[in-house]
């Protein structure tokens, strides 16, 4: 996952005192000017290196280029992406301020008596943390978005993917844990209470991958907060096929008319891609409080159906694999 691996961003004041302490160091090891000479490098590009590691660990967050629109928008549910990327701006910005200091004071320190090296070595260490204390907002800023983007869904947004919406209780996280490896492969997001649950299983040799998303499509639109709906955006760049899974009993505790109009608000947000209607538990037929008109009827518990409709779903994903190009 494209932010798994961001290491953790060093605050202003942690990186002027390794700065000035390596320079410490490496005036120790040398005498008169180029103690001087020495010092000032060090710390000069101890600082901008590290700064310039911080932005060049991210990618770039041009739309749909370096970040997938699927972790773009789900990164920019959490925090706010142009923000981000002005701070990533600033401290690119501050990586260049400490080369210039660099350049403009060694010369000064060849050509003069020791003292006045000294004195403007000082002058260059004052400057150097005055330009890295500028930016620790965003340094702090910076950090606190690795802290919350490290832990997003280990997706991959180029699998073909099912999606698996409907109503608390209906059955979504058993039918996910039957068909795939998912067990026990789910975790929790600032947008979703319980956990996206993630499986994976092979057709003719093709990976597919299914996603269960308690928090986010099990409820009505009107009731999701800001957050959860731009989640929701962003399953909307990662699915190629809904299956929005009903209880006709109504045992999961929602009436089948409210589970058909969240199918219907699905289906219209989901409108380019097929939407397949489930309707789970159909060894309770007897319960069924009305006919759900659903594509599909299977029991979770029995296993009645349950590979028909995975594949129905894999036929209305109708994945291509891209072949390698042949002269």
């Amino acid at each position: 996952m494209i932010f798994e691996d961001l290491p953790t961003t060093p605050t202003s004041e942690e990186l002027i005192d390794k700065a000035f302490s390596r320079a410490a160091r490496a005036g120790r090891a040398k005498g008169g000017l180029e103690a001087q000479q020495s010092m000032l490098q060090t710390a000069a590009n101890i600082i901008s290196d590290n700064l310039e590691n911080v932005v060049t660990a991210w990618p770039d967050f041009e739309y749909g280029d370096d970040v997938h629109p699927f972790y773009y928008e789900l990164a920019d549910a959490i925090v706010d992406v142009d923000k981000l990327r002005q701070s990533l701006s600033e401290v690119m910005w501050a990586s260049r301020k400490a080369r210039e200091i660099h350049e403009e004071y060694q010369p000064r320190l060849r050509k003069t008596d020791t003292e006045t090296a000294r004195k403007h070595r000082k002058q260059a260490f004052a400057r150097l943390a005055d330009i890295v204390e500028q930016i620790d907002d965003e340094l702090l800023y910076i950090n606190e978005s690795r802290n919350d983007l490290r832990d997003l869904p280990d997706i991959n947004p180029d699998e073909p993917t099912i999606v698996v919406a409907g109503y608390p209780n209906v059955g979504k996280s058993s039918f996910v844990n039957d068909v795939t490896s998912a067990r026990g492969e789910t975790a929790s997001y600032p947008f979703t209470t319980k956990g996206i649950g993630v499986g994976h299983f092979e057709r003719d040799h093709i990976r597919y991958q299914i996603v269960d998303t308690p928090g986010l499509l099990d409820r009505p639109p009107k009731e999701r907060n800001e957050i959860e709906t731009q989640a929701v955006s962003a399953i909307e760049h990662l699915g190629d096929c809904m299956l929005v899974m009903l209880d006709p009993s109504g045992e999961c505790g929602y009436p089948l008319e409210s589970q058909l109009e969240l199918r219907d608000s699905i289906a219209a947000q989901f409108a380019d891609v097929p939407v397949l209607t489930v309707a789970n538990k159909v060894d309770r037929r007897d319960r069924w409080t009305d006919d759900p008109d659903a594509d599909h009827a299977m029991s979770v518990e029995t296993g009645e159906n349950v590979t028909a409709v995975l594949d129905a779903a894999v036929e209305a994903v109708d994945y291509e694999p891209e072949l390698p190009f042949e002269e």
